[in-house]
């Protein structure tokens, strides 16, 4: 897993399709995701840790960057 797409379709896996309509949003939702999907045992450890250093990293960049 290497960016936020890659998140977004291991999530489809799942039956979890986001798009709530702003993509720092998304990544906030997505982050929500993740940390139910390791709660439950579904993702290890170094998955789940992969995933929250890929989705702090997007969402520092979408809070940088003025989206209007």
């Amino acid at each position: 897993m290497k960016n936020f797409y890659d998140i977004l379709t291991y999530l489809k896996n799942f039956g979890v399709y986001i798009h709530v309509g702003k993509r720092l949003w998304d990544i906030e939702v997505a982050a929500l995701e993740v940390d139910n999907l390791y709660k439950a045992d579904i993702i290890d450890a170094k998955q789940y840790a992969t995933m929250k250093v890929i989705l702090a990293h997007e969402h520092e960049q979408e809070v940088r960057v003025p989206s209007d």
